[in-house]
């Protein structure tokens, strides 16, 4: 019987939660020195110098470095941005954000680092800082004056219809801006690295909490000239990422380069003030939209324009408008639409991928319009998004990005969760309590999303047979809570026989592992998943030979029976051999252990979808919101394991809803983050949130042989949009059309109190 699908408890919790996992911050490197960074608190100005003299002889001072001090080359931004944006490891002639490294200092142990930082004098010369999106855009002020430019990416138009749609001919039209505001990933591991370099300076092990440990390597190496192969990357137990830990940041690469310096191992782990305001952000989009169609409902044209702050320095968060432009019209048909991306940097942290990347954006904009399309018709907006859904005999399906829907079955899904959340009882329950003037407003906010997923095309799985007739699967994926350890067993003792619990999965390790992506854009399933399962049915075709010698008998005879994981020979299922006698003779015979890998490749993303139905109440006295349910109906294809999948479902929605309703990483104008703990920056918590009613649905895709979509960023996608549609649907009643994100109590309150007085319409 297959194990696949079943609903199995992950095999890694009991080392994750009580017996102990480790990570960076565990280790205890003999002889390790511990850095810290002196960073600057001016958004924008001359760097014109750093005194360093009272540092060094601070007591347990190994060492304080300057740019200066290093010589290191600047790192390269991604390779679609302007390339003359580079970014210096530590500052030099000049400092573009508040946190940016200016200094290091080592020493014997934390404490002394931290009060020598103290003692280093950084004399900045303050410029106007770059700040609000609208300056950047205007080049008024340059974030890096080499450039001449502000702007570091634009996205190229996908398809033959132009931006700047003439909407002249439909019937009825909507415009509206919104902002997905900057966020903070918040991983309750902040980032935490390690350097050790051998007695002779040859060899790098390198100890890193990432999402890319290839990645890793081939920066360290780079920036230490270093052949790669002379480096190695260890991921121990990682303790969250969500795309904020997709790649090496400046702090961490220069641990090598003090390593080196200093002969001996040097570790680091951020404070959770410098994780908010010195690591990479997420979201930080503005849009607008136009939308229009006829007065029966149909979309007939569609047109956004984003732009993106990338922050100080241009990395992948530069590229997020083409993730949004992958799904910029959703789940629906629509016969003309364009979208136009560009991004902009500022003097403000660098924006990196967080978890949905530029695709929950897109749904933001998207379903509020369908929200407001509705309204302004008089029709149900459920009943609009079924009359304008891509068909499932559609499939497979060019959007007007360019991209190809590989699957999909949107009218289901919505119907699925709006008969699950009771949708029509709810709406009569809403006007029952605005008739009876309750003043806890009800909203019902639905939300339909398109997800692309499976970013880059290809991802490592190896599947040995060990002495002991025991499995050894190795992967590029790197697991951070998504279950890993026990999806990628449960594939290969579906395709094996072997029993999960005699086989070990291995991940992290560039000296073991030969390669490996990126893990993110929910792509690890559909690629490291199918791989996995390729490598053990090559795996098994080799074991079949071995058999067929010891049952002598021809290897097309030969047959295994994976609910026993025997191999015997077809219609006689006596004699019969097991993988520890494979193995046996194997090793008897002085053969190599039976391995097999497949780097498999798959053709184009998956696009998982969904419907999320959220009903809140929201006190007309206070602004106070309260989410009362949330239903999710997520389609991610074939599912490994369901409750696997579920977890992951389940993290998502807290974050989305975390973005309508609390999260928000505010910069003054002169360029000061105004969160730097956790009492300023407010993470959703249990306390916050409903218990959620997921509804499962499994549609599969042909591109894999798992038939497997991404699920760890569908939560965020539908439940973020649901949330916000049913804030504004409980006010929409008071003339209140739009409400920035996230949606605090003073927002609606101010919102609340405009209305009453009579001066209906947006709360910006």
């Amino acid at each position: 019987m297959s194990v696949l699908g079943n609903r199995v408890l992950r095999t890694e919790d009991p080392r994750m939660l009580t017996e102990g996992a480790r990570y960076v911050a565990d280790l205890r490197l003999e002889g390790a020195a511990h850095a810290c960074f002196v960073r600057s608190t001016v958004a924008r100005g001359r760097l014109v110098g750093v005194d360093t003299a009272e540092a060094r002889g601070w007591p347990g001072v190994l060492g304080v470095f300057t740019a200066a001090d290093l010589d290191l080359p600047d790192l390269e931004p991604i390779p679609v941005v302007d390339q003359r944006m580079t970014r210096p490891v530590l500052a030099r002639d000049a400092v573009r954000f508040v946190g940016e490294p200016v200094a290091a200092v080592v020493a014997e142990t934390r404490t002394a680092a931290l009060d020598a930082a103290e003692h280093v004098l950084v004399d900045i010369e303050p410029l106007t800082a770059v700040v609000a999106l609208d300056d950047a855009a205007a080049d008024a002020a340059l974030v890096h004056e080499t450039a001449g430019t502000n702007l570091a990416f634009e996205v190229p138009i996908a398809g033959a219809v132009r931006f700047g749609l003439d909407l002249s001919a439909c019937e009825v039209t909507i415009e509206s801006s919104m902002v997905s505001q900057r966020l903070a990933a918040v991983p309750l591991e902040p980032r935490s690295a390690a350097a050790r370099w051998s007695a002779d300076g040859s060899r790098l092990t390198f100890y890193a909490s990432t999402q890319a440990p290839h990645r890793v390597q081939e920066a360290l190496a780079e920036l230490c000239g270093s052949d790669p192969e002379a480096v190695r990357v260890i991921v121990p137990d990682m303790g969250g990422g969500f795309g904020a830990k997709g790649s090496p940041t400046p702090e961490e690469l220069l641990l090598a380069v003090l390593s080196r310096e200093l002969r001996r191992p040097v570790v680091w782990t951020e404070t959770r003030a410098e994780n908010l305001t010195s690591s990479v952000h997420g979201r930080a989009q503005q849009h607008r939209v136009r939308l229009g169609g006829t007065r029966a409902g149909r979309i007939t044209h569609y047109e956004l324009d984003v732009a993106q702050d990338a922050g100080a320095y241009p990395i992948i968060g530069a590229f997020l408008p083409s993730l949004t432009q992958a799904v910029f019209t959703g789940s629906y048909d629509i016969a003309t639409a364009a979208m136009r991306g560009r991004s902009y940097v500022t003097n403000t942290a660098p924006v990196a991928a967080y978890r949905g990347a530029g695709r929950p954006d897109a749904s933001f904009s998207l379903e509020r319009a369908v929200e407001l399309f509705a309204a302004q018709i008089g029709m149900d907006p459920t009943d609009v998004r079924r009359l304008n859904f891509v068909r499932p005999d559609q499939f497979p399906f060019e959007a007007p990005s360019g991209r190809t829907y590989d699957s999909g079955d949107y009218e289901t899904a919505l119907d699925t969760a709006l008969d699950t959340a009771r949708y029509r009882d709810l709406r009569a329950e809403q006007s029952q309590r605005r008739a009876a003037g309750d003043p806890k407003l009800l909203g019902v906010g639905v939300a339909s999303y398109v997800e692309s997923t499976s970013m880059g095309p290809s991802e490592l799985g190896e599947v040995e047979l060990a002495a002991d007739g025991s499995l050894v699967v190795r992967t590029g994926a790197i697991p951070f809570g998504q279950g890993h350890d026990t999806c990628w067993a449960m594939i290969a003792s579906d395709a094996t026989g072997v029993p999960m619990d005699r086989i070990a999965v291995v991940s992290g390790d560039t000296a073991v592992i030969s390669t490996s992506g990126l893990t993110a854009a929910s792509r690890s399933a559909q690629l490291a998943g199918s791989a996995v399962l390729v490598a053990a049915r090559k795996l098994v075709d080799l074991a079949r030979g071995r058999a067929a010698s010891l049952l002598e008998a021809a290897e097309a005879d030969i047959v295994l029976d994976t609910g026993s994981g025997l191999f015997h020979v077809v219609g006689s299922p006596r004699p019969r051999v097991g993988w520890a006698e494979i193995a046996g003779e194997a090793a008897r015979s002085g053969e190599a252990p039976l391995e097999a890998a497949s780097d498999l490749v798959q053709a184009d993303g998956t696009f998982s979808f969904g419907c999320h139905v959220a009903t809140v109440e929201v006190d007309s006295q206070t602004g106070e919101t309260v989410l009362r349910s949330l239903v999710a109906c997520d389609d991610a294809g074939t599912l490994i394991n369901p409750l696997i999948a579920e977890g992951q479902v389940q993290g998502g929605i807290a974050q989305g809803a975390a973005q309508v309703l609390l999260e928000d990483m505010v910069y003054d104008a002169d360029g000061n983050p105004l969160a730097t703990n956790l009492v300023d920056y407010p993470a959703i918590s249990a306390p916050d949130l409903p218990r959620f009613t997921l509804v499962g649905m499994q549609t599969p895709t042909p591109l894999n042989p798992l038939g497997a979509k991404g699920i760890g960023e569908s939560g965020t996608t539908g439940a973020a949009t649901a949330v916000l549609n049913a804030v504004h649907d409980a006010v929409a009643h008071l003339g209140i059309d739009h409400i920035d994100m996230p949606a605090t109590p003073q927002r609606i309150w101010r919102a609340l109190r405009t209305a009453e007085h009579g001066t209906q319409g947006s709360e910006h």
